[in-house]
């Protein structure tokens, strides 16, 4: 059931208890655990915070921290499955989730006990009535049906009758389950995601008179993740964008009218956030705007910087903006002054010219001391690349706790870390795209593209990552979009890449036509299809539906069946 009021319904509730906390992996769900854990500290209540990558992962976990636990808080995951039934705790757990992916499971939505889901259902989400999903069994009823019949009735004529009632009820419950087939299955048929968790858990901080520019911060970077990787249509994002800059605003007037902040510190190492209009241009203001401009993907394909055509047309737009090519390739810091602060004005003046007309966008930048100033998106592209940096040295845990640690201030070494190796993902993922267009590795599979990154294959074990893998197959779906244009623009992509070599495993996802305005994605319902009906060896076993584990020897009957499915 759903928690309107969260204060008194979540967190008064879990306030003096010991609370188990599990956090997925993405960066949305990392910005939300920050703010619970700032207000778990603020009143002293002890929690065990646990990262959990896919469902098994999250029943492991459970079962090794389950002991005297009453409550369990759930971020960005188990808001799809039955939660109950997969960890089949003891009665007297109550289990709350805060979880962005939709649709959420309807065994949560009505359960009345132990699932509370915190926020308000939301109208669009469809959740369809209880009396047509759920239905208490009559066997009672049947059994007893003719012990009140006429005593003079023959017993014959009772056995007919009885015969009849049966088949009548039968034909019923038939009738009833089609229904209610045909009603999951349209509440099921697409995933997709709603209000960010991050701004969700804002909010109650603010309600608790608890809000800091830090959670503020936290809750931008969660909205801003969002948008880059396509979770939400652009409109959402503005509207969610609008309510962030109010609270900006708010807790600016509230810092420019304390005497405590004015007495004890400068303004200048005061954190302060502002609403401004950016550049879709990827961490350009720590890197060379000639690199920001070919590995962005919306300026790269719209002006197709994998040819020699687009390079030319690239150093036309530098030209034009009166930027010499010695300024555009060193340190956008370390540009002439002029440039840099008319560099704004410069290209949007050429926008419209070199069709980059969406070019600009609204944005948060964090800004304390004289050197430290940084854009949202520039935040998530470093803590992506941190994320997702495993190796033989670090674990994923570790990578998720220097995500995590990359929020903070202090910490602010990090960071600067993270946009290192955010440039390296991006310059992965161009030099992929262009290999991709240039030998013609999307394929056609009738109903949708795909695109194998085969093993062996340049950078291939950085692409074995969801949220790289995802941000690849949108550049290469758009790029491919730009080069054959009407044949593809109404057509899905599927990317895989290898995943596990001893296991022979690879990792596959799905992402929707790039004419969807929505991005509802329907390869999570189609996964599930095709690998029943092959009985592939495929592991339904991340938080987002779309994004799944296969045996590599099954993959091209799995992709056969898919396209069978979807044709």
């Amino acid at each position: 059931m759903y928690v309107d009021n969260v204060i008194e319904g979540f967190y008064n509730a879990v306030n003096g208890s010991r609370v188990l906390l599990f956090v997925n992996y993405d960066i949305d769900a990392i910005c939300a655990a920050r703010i619970l854990q700032h207000l778990f500290r603020c009143d002293t209540i002890a929690y065990t915070l646990v990262p959990v990558s896919g469902i098994q992962d999250l029943r492991q976990a459970y079962e090794e921290n389950c002991e005297e636990v009453k409550y369990v808080v759930l971020v960005n995951c188990g808001g799809t499955i039955d939660i109950v039934e997969l960890l089949e705790p003891e009665e007297h757990v109550i289990f709350y989730l805060l979880d962005s992916h939709r649709p959420t499971d309807l065994c949560n939505v009505f359960s009345s006990s132990q699932v509370r889901i915190i926020g308000n259902s939301d109208p669009e989400e469809g959740i369809p009535e209880f009396d047509d999903v759920f239905r208490e069994d009559s066997d009672e009823e049947e059994d007893n049906s003719g012990e009140d019949s006429d005593p003079e009735e023959s017993r014959a004529a009772k056995r007919m009758r009885m015969s009849e009632e049966a088949i009548l009820k039968r034909r019923e419950n038939r009738l009833w389950a089609e229904k209610r087939d045909r009603i999951v299955f349209n509440y099921t048929q697409f995933s997709y995601y709603g209000k960010a968790s991050a701004v969700q858990m804002f909010e109650l901080a603010l309600s608790l008179s608890k809000d800091t520019t830090d959670l503020l911060w936290c809750a931008i970077i969660g909205v801003t993740e969002q948008y880059l990787l396509g979770k939400v249509e652009k409109q959402q994002y503005v509207l969610d964008s609008g309510t962030l800059q109010g609270y900006v605003s708010k807790l600016s007037h509230n810092l420019d009218e304390d005497p405590t902040e004015a007495a004890n510190s400068t303004p200048v190492t005061v954190p302060r956030i502002s609403f401004t209009k950016d550049l879709q241009l990827a961490l350009y203001r720590h890197w060379t705007v000639e690199a920001s401009l070919r590995h962005s993907m919306y300026s790269a394909c719209k002006l197709k910087l994998w040819t020699l055509k687009g390079e030319r047309r690239l150093h036309e737009l530098l030209v034009d903006m009166g930027l010499p090519l010695v300024q555009s390739r060193q340190k956008f810091s370390a540009m002439d002054m002029v440039l840099r602060q008319e560099f704004h004005s410069m290209i949007e003046k050429l926008a419209e010219k070199y069709e980059l007309d969406q070019l600009v966008f609204a944005s948060f930048i964090l800004q304390y001391g004289f050197r430290n100033k940084y854009c949202a998106s520039d935040v998530v592209y470093s803590m992506l690349a941190l994320l997702e940096s495993t190796g033989r040295e670090k674990s994923s845990k570790d990578c998720f706790l220097e995500a995590m640690d990359a929020l903070s201030r202090p910490k602010k070494n990090l960071l600067e870390d993270g946009i290192e190796k955010a440039k390296v993902m991006l310059t992965s993922i161009f030099k992929m795209v262009q290999a991709a267009l240039d030998m013609q590795m999307v394929i056609s599979g009738g109903p949708f593209l795909y695109f194998i990154i085969q093993e062996g294959a340049l950078n291939a074990r950085q692409f074995s990552h969801p949220h790289t893998l995802i941000l690849l197959a949108q550049f290469v779906l758009q790029a491919y979009v730009m080069v054959r244009k009407k044949k593809a623009t109404n057509l899905p992509l599927i990317a895989s890449a290898p995943l596990d070599a001893d296991e022979g495993t690879c990792l596959v996802v799905g992402i929707p036509p790039v004419i969807e305005d929505s991005p509802k994605n329907f390869f999570g319902k189609a996964f599930e299809q095709a690998a029943e009906k092959t009985n592939a060896r495929a592991q339904l076993d991340y938080f987002d539906s779309s994004v799944m584990k296969l045996k590599m020897e099954d993959r091209s009957k799995f992709f056969d069946a898919l396209a069978a499915l979807l044709s």
